[in-house]
């Protein structure tokens, strides 16, 4: 089944833009897929998480499209520890002076360890790039989201609620000398109804690019929903492939 789905991405990497042929030389493709994790196994037993992520972007000159997923799984002396799925869809639209868009999500996610059985966050807002190079590049955001929530309170007591809330990102990039990447995108979004009720999600990554399409990667994750009094720390080493086209 591994063998089947390494086989599927390298076939997708490469046969994709073919098929894109004949869309315009204005509009730019990317796509990756990282797989990394981690495994500690001891005289008391195994320990072991999995984190996958699938990306794909469109970028054209007045607009780009984001659709990103990530899956993570692992179990500690045969306990469930993660079983954390994300979707989201994004796009930026930029119309108006330079460096400032505008920008809509909407975002799905189902989470073992924060306790979520679904949640469904929609918004709008605006950003802007303090740095916006191929080297360098710093974005702060802000945005106003609907939040419709299932939840579980005390391991055993269902919640299902919603709110708005407000929603500030810092994103930045660095590529260092071609080789080096490193990336990151933090986000506290509080409820406007409750100052107890935010979340805090930050991910960042730091890469060393082996070639064009394959790198090294190495990524701390962070998550906390504070009205579940849950939060994980995730630390996972592993493979990126990426395709530009």
């Amino acid at each position: 089944m591994a063998k089947s789905i390494c086989l599927f991405l390298l076939l997708s990497f490469y046969l994709v833009p073919l098929a894109l042929a004949q869309v315009s030389d204005s509009t730019h493709y990317h796509m990756s897929y990282s797989s990394s994790g981690s495994v500690n196994k001891t005289g008391d037993g195994t320990a072991y998480l999995l984190n996958n992520g699938l990306k794909f972007n469109v970028k054209k000159k007045d607009i780009s499209l984001n659709f990103n997923n990530n899956w993570v799984y692992g179990r500690q002396r045969d306990i469930l520890t993660n079983n954390d799925f994300s979707s989201s869809l994004d796009f930026n639209l930029y119309k108006t002076f330079p460096h400032f868009f505008y920008w809509g999500l909407a975002n799905y996610n189902t989470n073992y360890s924060l306790k979520i059985n679904n949640q469904l966050l929609t918004g709008l807002g605006i950003a802007y790039n303090f740095l916006d190079g191929d080297e360098a590049y710093l974005n702060l955001s802000n945005g106003v989201l609907y939040d419709k929530s299932d939840l579980l309170q005390d391991d055993t007591v269902r919640e299902i609620y919603d709110t708005f809330r407000n929603s500030l990102r810092l994103m930045f990039r660095f590529n260092i000398k071609s080789f080096i990447v490193l990336e990151s995108s933090s986000f506290w979004q509080q409820s406007f109804n409750h100052q107890n009720d935010y979340i805090i999600r930050s991910n960042t990554s730091l890469s060393f690019k082996l070639s064009d399409w394959l790198s090294l990667t190495t990524a701390l994750s962070y998550n906390r929903l504070n009205r579940t009094a849950s939060e994980n720390l995730l630390l996972t080493y592993g493979l990126t492939l990426q395709k530009y086209f």
